[in-house]
Formats: structure tokens, sequence, C-alpha cells
């Protein structure tokens, strides 16, 4: 079974090339959440395909680690179409090959992975969530209450710890996730990130804002204060590793302000999809909060959350 998909894939490959109708074209153009079967797990990833120039193709992809990628071509002929990913964090092996078909309203496809090995894959239109100009603000929640984890969870072994008022992640292990699920909001979290460490708190659990050790770097949206992968802040505001910072973040719909140390560097842009590390791909449901705790040591003091009210 293994063989024959591979064998239907390299011919997919073959056969490819920039034979495009109108109706493939609107049927491909887009973004596109996607479930990828893995052995045993279902693994979110994220398509967007759009035009370039006339006749060509391009786009990015989000794998279920990792950041946004570009697609130099996506190419289509007899109704397949199929595009290559260069390896980021994946073993190594060979780059990743896609090909896939308009299922319906959706996609569906397989992906063969670095080593070889064939997966399918799934997918639905990325939803257009609805942003409110005048929102309404409820009361403001302490998801950490400055004692223990209660209303949190410990994907996996917890190296998790609160003393003195202090949640703290003393090394490498489990991310945090909350019970609670959201929808739109306004965050406000005080953190401490050791010299040379790497956490992230992802929003709906599905979009993280990077927290890293970065002051002196130029922005960037792999680092402090960006949006992993995809939005860039307007300027670094990180401080010194050894001093108490801040976050304050709303997000609605699918817009996104991040106020770092009282200094606004992102301002009201729109998030195109999850990135990498994201729970899940359903964009259109509220989620949770997620706390990176398997990339390095992070300490929080203040975790409060103010939901967006009817």
């Amino acid at each position: 079974m293994k063989l024959r998909l591979m064998i239907a894939a390299a011919g997919l490959l073959l056969c490819a090339g920039n034979t495009l109708s109108a109706q493939e074209t609107k049927s491909l153009e887009g973004t596109w959440d996607i479930v990828v079967e893995k052995d045993g797990e279902q693994l979110p990833s994220w398509l967007e395909i759009k035009h370039s120039g006339t006749n060509t193709l391009v786009g990015r992809f989000v794998y279920a680690f990792g950041s946004a990628r570009p697609i130099a071509e996506v190419t289509v002929k007899n109704d397949i179409f199929s595009f290559v990913i260069p390896k980021q964090w994946e073993p190594e092996g060979t780059d990743m090959t896609f090909t896939g078909a308009v299922d319906g309203e959706g996609l569906k496809g397989t992906m063969i992975y670095t080593d070889g090995q064939p997966y399918s894959w799934t997918a639905v239109r990325a939803p257009k969530l609805t942003y409110v100009a005048k929102a309404k603000w409820g009361k403001t929640k302490e998801l950490f209450n400055g004692k223990d984890l209660s209303g949190w969870k410990a994907m996996g072994d917890n190296q998790w710890v609160v003393e003195d008022g202090i949640l703290s992640s003393p090394k490498s292990g489990a991310n945090l996730v909350s019970e609670e699920k959201f929808k739109d909001f306004k965050l406000h979290v005080e953190f401490k990130v050791p010299p040379g460490s790497n956490s992230g708190v992802y929003l709906r659990g599905r979009y993280e804002v990077q927290i890293t050790d970065d002051k002196g770097s130029d922005p960037s949206n792999v680092l402090f204060g960006g949006i992993y992968g995809f939005l860039t802040p307007n300027e670094m505001a990180a401080n010194d590793a050894s001093e108490w910072q801040t976050y304050d973040i709303t997000l609605i719909g699918r817009r996104v302000t991040i106020v770092a140390n009282g200094k606004t560097i992102i301002n009201d842009q729109n998030i195109p999809g999850i990135t990498g590390g994201a729970l899940d791909s359903r964009e259109g449901e509220p989620g949770p909060f997620l706390i990176q705790g398997d990339h390095g040591p992070i300490m929080f003091r203040k975790f409060e959350v103010t939901p967006r009210v009817e």
C-alpha cells in the first residue's frame, strides 16, 4: 500500500504543469485549515494558495511545527495540484511533497514525509472571523491564581511549579493549557524569560506570540513579540532577561494588537492562519491559552483575560 501511494504521488508530480482552468484556480485559491493523519495523530496544518502574475500559483504552508514556509509554485494539471516544501525542523531525508485535489467544498490528498512515508490529509476553507469595532468587555479573570495550577493542565509529565506567587517552568518539559476556552479577548501577562530561553503564548491555542530573550535584536516574526512566522513587530521592545516584562494583547476575530512593555508593536493586524505547534486547526471555534514549556525555562506572575461579551 505504501509503495502504491508513493508511485501514485510521483506520477502526479511528473504530470503536473501550469495548465490552469479558471474553475481550478477559483477552487484552490484562498486559505485552508488542514488535518494531517500521521501515525494515529491528527496534526493541524495550514495552507494558502494565491495568484502571482497571470498564470502562476504560489503560497505558504504551516506544518505541525515550525514557521510559515513559502511555496515557490503550486502546479496543477488534470484537477491535481502539487507542491514541495523544503525541510525546516523535520528529520533528515527528502523534501516533503504534497499532492491533492478538490473534494466537494474541501481538499484532500497525500503528504510524502521526509522519511518517504505517505500520509493522508484533508482541508476545509479557513473561516472568515468577524471583527467587532465597538467591542463590549466582560469581567477580567485571573487565570493564574498565584497558588497552584488550578485551571490548567500539563500536556505530559508536569515540570511546572508555583512558588511565592510565581508560575515557572525551570526546564524544558510539558506545555500548559488552560481549561477554559475563549473567543475574543484582551490578555495581560507578566513574564520573565531567562537568558537565551524561548517560550510563547498561544492565543485560542492556535496563534503563537513569541517570548524570547532578544533585547538588541532586529524585529522579526520569529522573535520577541512576533506572531510566529507571520507578523513582525514594528520595533524590538524586549527588556533585559533579568527584568519582568508585559504583553497586553487584544484579539478580535483575526485582528490582533500587541503592546509589549508599554509599546504598541503590532497594531490591529490580521493573523493569516494557525502557527506551528497549534493545538488544532479549527479556527472558527473558541480555544484555550497554551503556554509553551517545551523550549526552555519561563516564569509568569500574571495571566489575566478579559473576554468580549455580546
